[in-house]
């Protein structure tokens, strides 16, 4: 409750502080919204995070340590300043990089230092710095990337409270509040925009997470990367598309699914609909049995992967089927 309450008051404030430091995102060729929106309002998501999930982590039972949370804090902190300080002015993406991959790896260390190897920090690396910067790219369209963090907290606080896990339940029931606080501005239409502040720190949030259920028990990463599927998928399929058609892939663009569909004449409301029932209609049946079945897991994890590619790719053949026929019209 803490961590919506705080969430929800510090995007309040945000929203009359963008507006004073002209801190709006304009309509444009690569942008999904029509009217000029204040952005940085990831910030009460960051706050309201941080009062929640390492008192979580510390105080409830199984904690993961505190050398862990420490890391884990000071890893939220940096990425979000990083990506505060970008919503105020757009920062070269070297020192943007460079925090990430500071941040993150602290982080994977600490994790990786709770099981045999700390080599497992290298794998954990390259997966958390992704996990961020396909965050930023999921949030593209009004309620998209809070409804995933929400969801993505309330099935990770589900699984943990399964698996034997207060401290990592309570600290995933935090991350969902704080989104939550942040949704409510956020629906369509959006009072204000997330921002680099918010959208890396959930990555970073969402990597560290789901890293920590596979410290906790190797078997409990597989649901988790179920629930993260639908950003993972349109991220790093669109991503691999991009690059194999040399365009300059780590430029802003609107080539996912869910931009696609926007593009098309979805509302937004519709599409986030669309990605929620996803969520619930996929993941939470298939994470369950790879829950129950550990040894049937991967084998769920791939089955869930290759659908939602399926998907995405009939998604986009739709989209431009709908898109020749409207130019040759």
């Amino acid at each position: 409750m803490l961590a919506f309450v705080v969430s929800f008051a510090s995007v309040r404030a945000a929203i009359a502080y963008a507006h004073r430091r002209g801190m709006l995102d304009a309509p444009g060729r690569r942008r999904s919204h029509t009217m000029p929106t204040p952005r940085g309002g990831g910030i009460g998501i960051v706050l309201g995070a941080l009062v929640g999930m390492p008192a979580a982590l510390l105080l409830l039972p199984v904690s993961p340590g505190a050398a862990t949370v420490a890391a884990f804090t000071v890893a939220v902190v940096a990425v979000a300043a990083i990506g505060w300080l970008d919503d105020h002015g757009s920062l070269p993406i070297r020192p943007r990089l460079l925090i990430q991959l500071a941040a993150t790896l602290l982080l994977c260390v600490a994790i990786a230092s709770l099981t045999t190897s700390l080599w497992w920090a290298v794998p954990l690396l390259l997966a958390g710095v992704w996990c961020i910067n396909l965050h930023n790219f999921m949030d593209g369209i009004d309620g998209l990337a809070a409804q995933q963090a929400m969801f993505f907290g309330a099935a990770s606080a589900a699984l943990a409270w399964s698996a034997g896990s207060p401290a990592l339940a309570g600290a995933a029931l935090a991350m969902a509040a704080a989104a939550l606080g942040f949704w409510w501005f956020n629906r369509s239409p959006a009072r204000i925009f997330m921002g680099d502040v918010g959208s890396g720190t959930l990555g970073l949030m969402v990597f560290g997470l789901s890293a920590m259920f596979w410290a906790f028990r190797t078997n409990l990463l597989w649901p988790a990367l179920i629930f993260s599927s639908a950003f993972v998928i349109d991220a790093t399929l669109t991503l691999l598309v991009r690059m194999l058609r040399g365009a300059r892939w780590y430029t802003p663009h609107r080539e996912h699914l869910y931009q696609w569909l926007v593009r098309r004449g979805a509302a937004h409301r519709k599409v986030a609909a669309g990605y929620f029932a996803w969520n619930v209609l996929v993941c939470v049946p298939v994470a369950w049995i790879a829950y129950r079945q550990p040894a049937a897991a991967p084998v769920c994890f791939g089955v869930v992967y290759l659908f939602g590619a399926a998907v995405w790719r009939t998604g986009k053949r739709r989209c431009l089927r709908r898109r020749e026929r409207h130019v040759s019209a």
